[in-house]
């Protein structure tokens, strides 16, 4: 796998010119000030079906990276998630909040420590925003279950990695996580981390293709192994799914979102 599939923004923006939006009506954005990254943030949100028809009915969350790449085809890169049709042919009771990526300020956001050759480095930061900014501003505005076992947060590539480290650090916010693709090549640090992390109750579902890389499936297995020794087995909190044929791209994660999605309990 190339690993320069990370710099894509000005492809991006090139063929995103003359594409019509296909966001869902039940998805909507805002822009809010991330403080912690000395920025503003546009967040995309996803309200399921029935959403405005009760006053009083409460949603468990799943907050994605790279919101860009989604919800609509006019903004992402090479195809969409369909996540808001995926999630309303499920009549799913979920509310998403996607954060979109800082565009050349993503390897930073996304990575909880630095590679020789890209940099990074800068998750804790973008964590705390989600955590101390976002998070509160959500719950204070929409209707949602609170709780960790309600919160997940899921994303592939960077996303994935960066949604692994949350679980470490924040167990107590994010009870469940979508890791796919998880790049944890980027720095052998995350391993060092999730060795030395307290016991993990987190549910987490893995996800990878047998097509991205020499080595996305042993460094898969490899933190699974980590995982086994922080936690029992036997409890079934963890589900790792390798796709024959799969390669690094929306194709692989938008096809296997609805069933990770099921697994997580929505």
């Amino acid at each position: 796998m190339i690993r320069g599939l990370f710099f894509f923004i000005f492809l991006w923006i090139i063929s995103i010119g003359n594409a019509q939006s296909t966001a869902s009506k039940n998805v909507s954005t805002f822009t809010i000030e991330a403080p912690q990254l000395k920025t503003t943030k546009k967040i995309w949100i996803y309200l399921p079906e029935g959403y405005s028809a009760s006053a009083k009915k409460k949603y468990s969350v799943i907050y994605m990276h790279d919101a860009q790449n989604l919800f609509d085809a006019k903004t992402s890169y090479v195809g969409e998630w369909n996540v808001d049709e995926k999630l309303d042919s499920l009549k799913a009771p979920v509310i998403v909040v996607g954060i979109e990526h800082g565009n050349d300020k993503r390897i930073d956001e996304l990575t909880p420590f630095k590679n020789e050759k890209y940099g990074g480095g800068n998750a804790d930061n973008y964590l705390d925003f989600i955590v101390k900014t976002l998070k509160p501003y959500i719950d204070k505005n929409y209707r949602t279950k609170t709780k960790a076992k309600n919160t997940t947060i899921m994303g592939s590539s960077l996303g994935g990695l960066v949604s692994y480290y949350a679980i470490l650090k924040y167990p107590e916010v994010f009870g469940n996580a979508g890791v796919f693709s998880p790049s944890f090549w980027f720095s052998n640090d995350i391993y060092t981390y999730a060795e030395q992390a307290p016991k993990n109750k987190t549910r987490i579902y893995f996800l990878c293709g047998d097509k991205e890389s020499d080595d996305m499936v042993g460094e898969m297995k490899r933190m699974e192994t980590l995982l086994d020794r922080n936690r029992c087995y036997c409890l079934h909190l963890t589900k790792s799914k390798v796709v024959k044929g799969g390669e690094h791209n929306e194709k692989l994660w938008r096809d296997n979102f609805v069933n990770a999605v099921l697994w997580l309990g929505y």
